[in-house]
């Protein structure tokens, strides 16, 4: 994926007044993957333990894998649509998530509100986007 041609592309969209500078993002991003990494290890290491079954691992790799995959669809394929469809997947998986693992690690959850936050933020904006620039 060229950045530059991307970055261009994004800049040119529609984007609503609550829209943050593209500056904001990669900070943001970074501070969230730590809180990610930090929950998924816990997750996956409890469960290669047997201290935690699949159900409560699964959505924690789903939320993974669908954020892992928002960048090559919104900023590769430049595509709104399918951007817009993963956010929500993301969120979904993301609430499943923080709810399966409560009982078990609460503190788990609770590190993810800044995540969840940012999420539910995320996809408003990029509702937004899809639908200003349809």
């Amino acid at each position: 994926m060229d950045s530059t041609s991307s970055a261009a592309w994004y800049a040119q969209l529609a984007k609503p007044f609550f829209a943050p500078p593209a500056s904001v993002f990669g900070p943001v991003w970074t501070l969230l993957y730590v809180v990610i990494a930090i929950s998924f290890g816990f997750v996956l290491l409890q469960y290669l333990k047997r201290r935690l079954p699949l159900r409560v691992l699964l959505p924690f790799v789903l939320n993974l894998v669908f954020n892992l995959l928002y960048t090559p669809l919104q900023f590769g394929l430049k595509n709104n649509a399918l951007a817009s469809v993963d956010i929500l997947l993301v969120l979904g998986t993301l609430l499943w998530a923080m709810t399966v693992i409560w009982r078990r690690a609460r503190w788990v959850a609770l590190v993810n509100v800044p995540y969840l936050a940012w999420v539910g933020f995320a996809t408003v904006l990029q509702l937004s986007i899809t639908w200003l620039n349809r």
